[in-house]
């Protein structure tokens, strides 16, 4: 993959237009996130015409389920080029491991520990008392036990992470430059801030695709780092 850790999360389900956003931002950024709006319409083929564009794809599907079908889904998706693909690692021990016997090993398998659209209240409401933090640990602690290449977690828990699992691979939603809108996510940072803390891989939606000028947003963010 790129040096630019910079992902640009295409959420749309129009192929023309995830087409367009990726040939805008291309030569300011290390590759494309396609999550499940972009999957649902467009399937497999979809995945591949992005990637007949020549950036590293990151499938961010989250799968989770039984491990039998997650594998199942995981051998399904081996026949695409994908740089990374996701797990949900609450699905557990089990499932975690079927996923990475399933996954191939050109592709970086990594597990979901806790949203980015969820903080401290949200987690006592589901019964986690001890918060968003404490949770993540847990999680990325059964991750690294199940031979995954990382997590996805919150730029707030990356350093922690970092210093726990060095060699590990971290996903960090939940980033904004300084002014954005932060929207629907709760645990945010700074570019610069999420990648100085410890983030392999910077996923960044709105602050582009919605800018006026999506290749100049991506420039100016790159240019951040």
């Amino acid at each position: 993959m790129r040096a630019n850790p910079v992902f640009v999360a295409v959420d749309t389900p129009d192929l023309a237009r995830a087409q367009a956003l990726a040939r805008a931002v291309g030569a300011h950024v290390g590759g494309l996130k396609l999550g499940l709006e972009f999957f649902m319409a467009n399937g497999p083929a979809g995945v591949r015409a992005i990637g007949e564009l020549g950036l590293p794809v990151f499938l961010d599907v989250k799968l989770h389920d039984i491990p039998n079908t997650v594998a199942g889904a995981l051998r399904s998706l081996s026949v695409l080029d994908l740089a990374v693909v996701n797990v949900h690692a609450g699905g557990g021990a089990a499932m975690l491991a079927a996923a990475r016997e399933a996954c191939p090993a050109r592709t970086k398998l990594i597990a979901v520990t806790v949203l980015t659209s969820l903080d401290d209240p949200d987690m006592a409401a589901m019964g986690v008392g001890d918060g968003a933090a404490a949770q993540v640990a847990r999680l990325a602690g059964l991750t690294r036990a199940a031979g995954l290449d990382g997590i996805v977690c919150s730029p707030h828990e990356v350093a922690a992470m970092k210093a726990a699992w060095p060699k590990g691979y971290f996903v960090v939603p939940g980033v904004r430059p300084e002014g954005a809108e932060v929207g629907d996510q709760k645990r945010v940072m700074t570019p610069r801030a999420a990648r100085d803390a410890g983030a392999s891989m910077l996923v960044i939606g709105r602050p582009i695709t919605g800018a006026a000028d999506p290749a100049a947003a991506a420039a100016a963010i790159a240019a951040s780092l």
